[in-house]
């Protein structure tokens, strides 16, 4: 099958087989191995990217299903070499120990905000149970949501929303 898709900004047009996974796709035909394959089961949310602007885990979505979609990455996050404040909450934070779920993570979490922008630790931990760690014991990855957060509201504050 033939599909086109935006990812990270960039339209791609390839043949596709029909039961090729998205984490395979972004990884194995456009390099984006930020998008980490981790469970092949869809429990652990390593491979969570932005599927027209929401958080799916790309193990469970099959390339043809992101058919003239808009698919953002974790590397689809930074802009002009500088990290996105929710990728810098994380690195600020140590939210990380061997950074396997961190991507995953840092897309759950800019979800998550985008929903609710100033969350609690019991609103984290909720927005992103379907993401596990094996390293951290998940309060640095809370303190790094809600910097995140305080920094987007900081940002929208002095741009007026724009981002």
């Amino acid at each position: 099958m033939r599909i086109t898709v935006t990812v990270d900004g960039t339209s791609y047009t390839d043949d596709v087989e029909p039961r090729l996974l998205l984490v395979h796709y972004l990884r194995d035909r456009l390099g984006k191995v930020g998008t980490v394959v981790g469970c092949d089961t869809s429990n652990c949310g390593a491979c969570t990217v932005h599927l027209n602007g929401r958080s799916v885990k790309s193990c469970s979505v099959l390339a043809v299903q992101a058919d003239g979609a808009e698919v953002t990455t974790v590397e689809g996050l930074a802009t002009d070499g500088a990290l996105h404040p929710v990728q810098q909450a994380f690195h600020d934070n140590h939210a990380l120990q061997c950074g396997y779920c961190t991507p995953g993570m840092i897309m759950s979490t800019l979800d998550l905000l985008s929903e609710n922008p100033d969350p609690d630790d019991r609103q984290v931990r909720l927005g992103l149970e379907g993401n596990l760690c094996r390293c951290t014991g998940y309060q640095n990855i809370v303190a790094a949501a809600q910097d995140a957060a305080r920094r987007l509201r900081e940002a929208d504050a002095t741009t007026g929303g724009a981002r």
